[in-house]
Parts: C-alpha cells; structure tokens; sequence
C-alpha cells in the first residue's frame, strides 16, 4: 500500500499520473488477503453460503487476480483463466438475487476494513463503485434467459472522478 498519498515519485506534479488502484491497494497480495477473508465467512452466511458451496478450492485466489486485472495489475486472469468470458460462464443462469448481491459488497466491504485495504474516500470512492457496478453487472447476467455479450475484454477500473489528492 502507498503510504504517502501526495507525493508519487520525482516527476513534477503536473506530468505524474497517479498510481492505479491495484497499486494503491497494494497489489495482488493485498487482494489475495481481501478474498481469503471474504470467503472464509462465505460459506457460515446464510444468503451467499449456498451459493459457494462447491466453490473451488483456488476460487478465493481466482477473484483476487481478477480484481487485480480490473484495478489495474497484470492479465494474469486473461492469460491463465480465459479472461472476461470465463468470468462470465461461471454467472450465467446462478439466478443471483438482489438480497444475495448486496450481502456480497457488504462482507467484501467488511473484509477490506479486516485486512486495511486503503481506507482513503478516494480509494474506497473507486473500489465500491467497482463493487457496485460488478454485482448489478453479474446480478443480470446470472438470470434464467439472460444473453449477455459473450466477448468482451476484462473492464479497467480507474479512479472515476475522485483521484487522489495533490496539494
């Protein structure tokens, strides 16, 4: 995790970009320990543990590279499991009820408060509305008829409208 949010490197202020929100949360071991959280209460709730019960041993892992893909590190859930259509297979008639979906960005958020992902207003900004986007997203495509785009590359989260803060 960045420590100091307003200083990012040598460069003058107005030529630095700032860092990406894989980054700034510290990298895909930050978001291994943010899914091995999650899904460790996963299977002892009574809306989501039905759900994951026969979640594969490595899912925890599974979700964190893809968080890292979308947040802004490396393809590593393109290059090893097949990228945005994959991700897509595994939602495709789950019937994911609403009630189910916001429990699931409840105890995502409760689970980056237990593991200090950032807590910064601009990160937090950024990381539920990925949250939020993502669940209605797999909410739709998860229902019985449901013919979402079949192709379609793994979405770049970035920082929206609340960058980190420069002085």
């Amino acid at each position: 995790m960045i420590t100091n949010r307003t200083v990012w490197s040598a460069v003058p202020m107005d030529k630095q970009q700032p860092p990406t929100l894989y980054e700034w949360a510290g990298g895909t071991e930050a978001l291994v320990k943010l899914t091995e959280a999650f899904y460790r209460e996963v299977p002892k709730d009574e809306l989501l543990g039905p759900v994951f019960a026969h979640m594969h041993p490595q899912h925890a892992r599974h979700v964190a590279v893809w968080l890292a893909e979308v947040f802004g590190g490396p393809a590593t859930y393109t290059q090893e499991h097949g990228g945005y259509p994959y991700m897509l297979s595994q939602h495709l008639n789950k019937g994911i009820t609403e009630p189910q979906r916001r429990r699931w960005v409840n105890m995502m958020l409760d689970a980056a408060d237990e593991v200090g992902l950032p807590g910064d207003p601009e990160f937090r900004a950024a990381f539920v509305s990925y949250l939020e986007w993502g669940t209605r997203l797999a909410r739709e495509n998860s229902q019985p008829g449901a013919d979402p785009p079949k192709e379609a590359p793994v979405p770049r989260w970035g920082w929206g409208v609340a960058p980190p803060y420069q002085p």
